[in-house]
């Protein structure tokens, strides 16, 4: 395992921040850590990454102890924290260069990490000089610096831009096929866009661990439909399988079926029988996000 947690608790005065939680993460899985804010998802990530001690309970990362062989844990972790700490006025390559003295690292490795996380084009740069996304960038490099089995991202994609954002999940997912990722968010997109399996936080408390495939192959999906007229709920649950039909804005629907078929040539065929013009109709997974809604609501 290269991550185990065992009937870990954090208290903060008399505020439970978590609440006796555990579940393990096998070697090269990508797991999401899910939660609203709050929910105790960045106080993990420090007690794993050895910034802070739990209040009772065991942790492991790589079979070391966090609070008996820290300097083993740190040794075996990269770590993306949530605001990520980074000395602008320093070049990109200075940055990493002294951060690789701290680790004893060659200095070859550098250049490796420069090349796997796409900063070549802006290594002559000062890192106050670089956007949002060349920052985390730097960031995930020097995570990456002393080649880390176990890789613990908090909330890697906040404030990117949509560009930003799809280079940074190509990269992780990039990353993930040689390390053990652990990727903490709030953004259900994030989960299902990089992750092999979703653990889900809310309140201190796991209210949910499953893998991603099982929730695509659960049979229920939602289909978004726009009329050009308002049209009653219940003249759309005539659709075969429909079981929910919300009005979400003016004339948009989200129909959800139970059933794992494409359900939007039904839609299409339905809107085309009783004269109604479609504007717009996309089909989404609602799995995860039903059952986030489900579990934290």
């Amino acid at each position: 395992m290269s991550i185990e947690v065992e009937n870990i608790s954090k208290m903060y005065g008399e505020q439970k921040a978590l609440d006796n939680i555990s579940f393990s993460v096998n070697t090269g899985e990508i797991v999401g850590f899910l939660g609203p804010n709050g929910a105790g998802k960045s106080t993990l990530m420090k007690i794993l990454t050895t910034y802070i001690n739990a209040s009772q309970g065991v942790a492991k990362v790589s079979g070391f102890n966090v609070d008996t062989h820290k300097q083993d844990v740190q040794k075996s972790v990269g770590y993306l924290p949530e605001h990520n700490p980074l000395y602008l006025d320093m070049y990109v390559k200075e940055y990493l260069a002294f951060n690789a003295g701290i680790y004893k690292t060659s200095k070859t490795r550098i250049n490796e990490v420069i090349e796997l996380t796409g900063l070549t084009p802006e290594a002559h740069k000062k890192i106050g000089q670089l956007s949002k996304g060349y920052r985390q960038r730097v960031g995930l490099a020097n995570a990456l610096l002393h080649d880390p089995s176990v890789l613990i991202l908090d909330e890697p994609t906040t404030g990117l831009d949509p560009n930003q954002l799809v280079d940074i999940r190509h990269l992780i997912k990039n990353i993930g096929k040689d390390k053990t990722v652990f990727l903490s968010t709030h953004i259900m997109q994030e989960v299902e866009a990089i992750c092999d399996r979703v653990i889900i936080i809310n309140k201190g408390v796991i209210v949910a661990d499953k893998k991603l495939k099982d929730l695509r192959d659960e049979k229920e999906q939602t289909v978004i439909v726009e009329f050009d007229y308002r049209v009653e709920d219940a003249f759309l649950l005539k659709l075969p399988n429909a079981k929910a039909v919300k009005n979400t804005h003016d004339f948009i629907y989200e129909i959800t079926f139970s059933t794992g078929e494409d359900m939007r040539s039904h839609v299409f065929d339905f809107a085309h029988d009783n004269e109604l013009k479609i504007l717009q109709l996309n089909q989404k997974n609602a799995s995860l996000e039903s059952l986030f809604r489900e579990l934290t609501s």
